[in-house]
């Protein structure tokens, strides 16, 4: 069944679409704890979304979360110019196939735009057949290998 869905940029005063997009992504990837076991407080929330350098963005369908993206702009050295990095980009199960994650990213390229950013940056994890194929159709594959360094003793 298709739906209607509209695409929200959140501001602080949406801090309470942020409780629902991290539930969305957390069923999304298999991830609940990662997404609601040490949720942050409000005010943290607010002040992050407040703050220029994190980006949200929600598709809302029937007035929930359907979709959603937390991005970060990056700030380069180089040259004065900054890039964009989607961290995080999901649509929840029964919203999929209809066109949201496009949205979204086309969404997230406005604002990108409008920041002065020259570039939009979004990682798949290998074996995301469905991700990968989107990702495909929107921009140039880059071949890299991703590492984990972990803060404190050991791997």
């Amino acid at each position: 069944m298709p739906y209607s869905f509209t695409i929200k940029k959140l501001t602080k005063a949406d801090v309470a679409l942020m409780g629902p997009m991290l539930d969305m992504f957390g069923e999304a990837f298999d991830e609940k704890e990662t997404y609601g076991n040490a949720r942050p407080q409000k005010a943290y929330l607010e002040r992050l979304l407040a703050g220029e350098s994190f980006i949200a963005l929600v598709a809302l369908a029937e007035g929930k979360v359907a979709g959603g993206i937390a991005a970060y702009e990056l700030h380069k050295f180089e040259q004065e110019r900054s890039e964009i990095f989607i961290y995080d980009l999901a649509v929840a199960e029964e919203y999929r196939r209809q066109g949201i994650a496009t949205a979204l990213i086309e969404e997230i390229k406005q604002v990108a735009a409008n920041r002065g950013a020259y570039l939009v940056v979004i990682a798949a994890d290998a074996g995301d057949e469905p991700a990968i194929a989107l990702y495909d159709k929107l921009g140039v594959r880059e071949e890299v290998l991703h590492f984990d360094i972990a803060i404190g003793s050991g791997k």
